[in-house]
């Protein structure tokens, strides 16, 4: 009985080779985006970081001066 059940689950060995298949097949499916694509969507995602400092820091600045103002007249 304990030979049928040995059989019949693959060690793990055995395993790791159907799931290393497995991800080569997946990955045969990806569709790769061109390199004018990942320049420009690396672009775009330079910009908008770029903007997001500019108002995280003007968003900072202005704090920093209304704390200071209020803190000063106290």
């Amino acid at each position: 009985m304990s030979e049928n059940t040995a059989a019949k689950k693959p060690g793990i060995f055995g395993r790791m080779a159907r799931s290393f298949r497995d991800m080569k097949g997946e990955i045969k499916k990806v569709v790769w985006p061109s390199r004018k694509q990942i320049i420009n969507n690396t672009l775009i995602v330079i910009a908008f970081v770029a903007i997001a400092a500019i108002v995280v820091g003007g968003v900072d600045i202005l704090l920093t001066t209304l704390v200071d103002l209020v803190l000063k007249r106290l």
